[in-house]
């Protein structure tokens, strides 16, 4: 099974949500780094086992990107928890064997951003135009030879992640594809929920 690589918190105000995510962790979120060309940064929260939480929104240093900006950022009105990643190595053949198993995760695409430290780090993921990338099935993304973005974060330990769908066995099938593994619990709504373990106690993003 693929492991969890990252949950993305996207949100219209990223200030705002950074601030919110210290108030109900305890913890600060630290800063990612600058998405040239999309509009956008990001501050980072480890999650513990090599996970970590993206915190992603609006770069105000930078003016309206010429596509929409990833993870419908622009159409959000609060912060959500958008979609998630797990780790492959080898990512053309993991999308290879998704594709195998009837579930098509997009293509990979090169990226990259450049570090607080000036550090520039680069990775591939899996791209769905299509669904925005949003949703319960998570994208795929291989960091290569790159530092893992989670060494030396502060650490808030996720306690448990699920998804709730109208339809869960429709979506079951898809995550068996990509090796992902994630309760799905019937309900009006697809969303995901997390839970961490914060300095006051259990908090619940979603």
């Amino acid at each position: 099974m693929s492991s969890l690589d990252h949950l993305v918190l996207a949100t219209p105000d990223l200030a705002a949500t950074v601030a919110e995510i210290t108030r109900l962790t305890g913890t600060r979120p630290v800063p990612g780094g600058v998405h040239p060309g999309l509009g956008t940064r990001n501050f980072l929260l480890g999650l513990g086992e090599g996970g970590y939480l993206e915190i992603i929104g609006p770069d105000p240093e930078q003016g309206d990107p010429e596509a929409p900006r990833p993870f419908g950022i622009d159409g959000l009105s609060e912060a959500r928890i958008a979609t998630w990643a797990v780790r492959v190595d080898g990512i053309e053949a993991a999308v290879a064997a998704s594709r195998e198993a009837g579930y098509d995760p997009g293509e990979p695409h090169a990226m990259s951003r450049r570090t607080p430290n000036g550090q520039q780090l680069s990775w591939q993921l899996t791209l769905d135009v299509a669904r925005g990338q949003t949703g319960l099935v998570p994208f795929l993304i291989d960091w290569g030879e790159a530092a893992h973005p989670s060494v030396n974060l502060p650490v808030v330990p996720l306690v448990s992640l699920e998804a709730v769908h109208p339809h869960p066995e429709r979506i079951e099938p898809h995550l068996a594809a990509v090796g992902a593994k994630l309760p799905v619990k019937a309900g009006n709504r697809p969303s995901l929920v997390a839970t961490v373990f914060g300095a006051t106690g259990l908090v619940v993003l979603h």
